[in-house]
C-alpha cells in the first residue's frame, strides 16, 4: 500500500515548533492557586464526582474522618460482585461474556431462555455488511488495529438506515450489533495487517454460528482454526474481566461525554476506542509486555529477587526501560490493596503457565508485584499501598494463549464496548445536560498590533498576567 508523504517537512516546523511550545506554557503553581483538579482528581487522588450510575461500582478504599482508608478491591457489575460471576461460570464450565453483556445492558441476570436467545441474536449480528470488509478494511490497512476499529465503527454509520436516532430502542439495536461485529472487524483487521505489514499469509475463516465470542476470536485468528475448550474459557474470562469498570475510567467517560452532546452511537463508541488505545489506559498491557521483555533480556537472572529489585529501582529512576519512571502494571487510581481482576487472572495464569512453558516469566511478574511497593518507598520516600493492576497479568495470559501482541488492546475493546453501550444508554436516560467542565484562562492581556508593525520575533505585550479578581479589585 502506498504511504502518503506529508508535504510538511521537519525544516518547515523548525521555527514553528519553538513558537508553538512557548505559547502554551503555564506556570505549574497556577494549578494549585486556582484549585484546578488536574485529571479530574481531588487532592487525595480520588476522582471528582461527575455523575451517578447503576451500571458498575469500583471499590478500592473508603473514607473515614475525611481520610482515604485502603481496602481490598471489589468490582461490582449491576450490584453483583465480579468474583461471584466468575466463580459461577467456572463452576458450571460455561462461557460468561454474553451473560455479562446482558447484565450490563439490562440490569439483571438473564434466565436460561433469555441467555440462549441473546447469544443467538449476537451470533446473527456477527456478519458485516456486504462489501464492508473489502471497502473499509482491506483497502486501507492500518499499522495499529485500534485505529482500524475506530474507523470501521465510524464507517458502519453509513450502512445504518437510521444512524442518528438516539431513542433507546434504536441505540440498543446499534449496541447489540456493535458488540457482535467488533470481534469480526478485529479479526479481519489483524489478517490484513499480517499480509500488508508482516508479509505473511492472510487467513479468512467463515464464522460458526454456534460459537460464542471467545471461540469466534480464537478460530478467526488461528491459521488452523483449532483451540481447546480450556483456551476458549480462559479468553472468555478475560472478556468478562474487561467488560466494564465504572463511569469514571477515561474511555467510558469519553463515551459519556460524546453521548451527552446528542451525537450518534458510532461516534460515541469510536471515541471510547480512541481513548482505550492510549498507553495510560487500555494500551498499558502492551507497555507491560515490553517492560517484561526488556527485563528478561537485561537482568542476568530475572527470577532472583535482588536483581529484580535493583532493576525496578532503575525503572523508577528513569535509568532503564522506556525512561518514563513508571513500573507498568503496578498501581491504580482506585484500587489500593488489590485489583480483583489481577487476582483472578493471576490465579488462572498459574494453571496454564506450567503447560505453556512460562513458569519463569510468571515468577518475574510475581516478583514485580511483590517488590514494587518497597522499592517505590525507598526511591520516592513515600510509603503507601501499591497493588498490581489487571494489565500486569492480562498480556501474559494472552501470550500463553498465543494471541499476538497486536490484539492485546483490541481484545480489551471487544470486551469493553459492552460497558460503553450500557453507559451510553444510562447517559441518554439520566444525564440531561451536556458535559462541560470549566477551564480558566491565564492568557496575558495584549493589544492588537497592525500587521505591518509586527516582526518575525514579535511577541506582543510583555506585561505580567494579573488574575481577574485582582484586576477587578483595581477597578479594571
Amino acid at each position: 500500500m502506498a504511504t502518503y508523504i506529508s508535504p510538511i517537512s521537519n525544516s518547515d516546523l523548525a521555527d514553528l515548533y519553538q513558537k508553538a511550545i512557548g505559547s502554551y506554557k503555564i506556570n505549574p503553581g497556577d494549578f494549585d492557586r486556582y484549585g484546578v483538579k488536574r485529571g479530574l482528581r481531588n487532592p487525595d487522588g480520588s476522582g471528582v464526582m461527575a455523575g451517578l450510575t447503576r451500571v458498575c461500582s469500583v471499590d478500592g478504599y473508603f473514607i473515614e474522618d475525611g481520610e482515604r482508608v485502603p481496602r481490598e478491591g471489589r468490582l461490582i457489575y449491576r450490584g453483583i460482585d465480579l468474583t461471584d460471576i466468575v466463580e459461577g461460570c467456572t463452576k458450571e464450565k460455561r462461557f460468561g461474556f454474553e451473560e455479562v453483556a446482558w447484565l450490563l445492558l439490562f440490569g439483571s441476570m438473564p434466565s436460561r431462555h433469555q441467555l440462549e436467545g441473546f447469544v443467538e441474536l449476537i451470533s446473527r449480528c456477527r456478519n458485516l455488511p456486504d462489501d464492508f470488509i473489502e471497502d473499509m478494511i482491506m483497502k486501507a490497512p492500518s499499522p495499529d488495529i485500534m485505529n482500524k476499529l475506530a474507523r470501521s465503527v465510524m464507517a458502519l454509520y453509513s450502512y445504518d438506515a437510521n444512524p442518528d436516532d438516539t431513542s433507546i430502542e434504536n441505540v440498543l439495536r446499534q449496541s447489540i450489533q456493535l458488540i457482535a461485529q467488533l470481534p469480526t472487524i478485529m479479526s479481519y483487521a489483524y489478517q490484513v495487517k499480517r499480509r500488508t505489514y508482516y508479509h505473511k499469509s492472510m487467513y479468512i475463516h467463515p464464522l460458526k454460528p454456534e460459537h460464542c465470542t471467545a471461540e469466534t476470536v480464537l478460530r478467526s485468528i488461528r491459521s488452523d482454526r483449532l483451540f481447546t475448550p480450556d483456551e476458549a474459557r480462559l479468553l472468555d474470562l478475560c472478556l468478562i474481566l474487561h467488560a466494564e469498570h465504572g463511569g469514571g475510567n477515561n474511555s467510558t467517560f469519553a463515551a459519556r461525554v460524546l453521548t451527552s452532546s446528542g451525537t450518534d452511537t458510532y461516534s460515541a463508541m469510536a471515541a471510547g476506542i480512541g481513548s482505550l488505545k492510549g498507553p495510560l489506559h487500555g494500551g498499558a498491557n502492551i507497555k507491560v509486555s515490553a517492560m517484561v521483555r526488556t527485563m528478561m533480556e537485561e537482568i542476568e537472572d530475572y527470577t532472583d529477587e535482588g536483581q529484580v529489585a535493583d532493576y525496578l529501582e532503575k525503572l523508577l529512576n528513569r535509568q532503564a526501560g522506556d525512561r518514563s519512571g513508571l513500573i507498568y502494571g503496578m498501581g491504580h487510581a482506585v484500587y489500593t490493596l488489590s485489583d480483583p481482576r489481577a487476582i483472578i487472572l493471576k490465579k488462572n495464569a498459574e494453571k496454564f503457565a506450567a503447560d505453556s512453558g512460562h513458569l519463569d516469566e510468571l515468577k518475574l511478574l510475581k516478583l514485580i508485584e511483590a517488590l514494587t511497593p518497597q522499592v517505590f518507598s525507598k526511591v520516592k520516600g513515600v510509603k503507601r499501598p501499591i497493588c498490581a493492576n489487571v494489565d500486569l497479568y492480562s498480556g501474559f495470559v494472552y501470550k500463553m494463549l498465543n494471541i499476538p501482541e497486536d490484539l492485546y488492546t483490541p481484545l480489551f475493546t471487544v470486551a469493553r464496548i459492552a460497558g460503553w453501550a450500557a453507559h451510553r444508554i444510562e447517559e441518554l436516560l439520566t444525564g440531561g445536560r451536556i458535559i462541560r467542565p470549566a477551564y480558566k484562562s491565564v492568557t496575558i492581556p495584549r493589544d492588537y498590533v497592525p500587521l505591518d508593525e509586527r516582526t518575525d520575533d514579535f511577541e506582543g505585550s510583555t506585561q505580567e498576567y494579573v488574575p481577574t479578581e485582582e484586576r477587578i479589585a483595581a477597578g479594571d
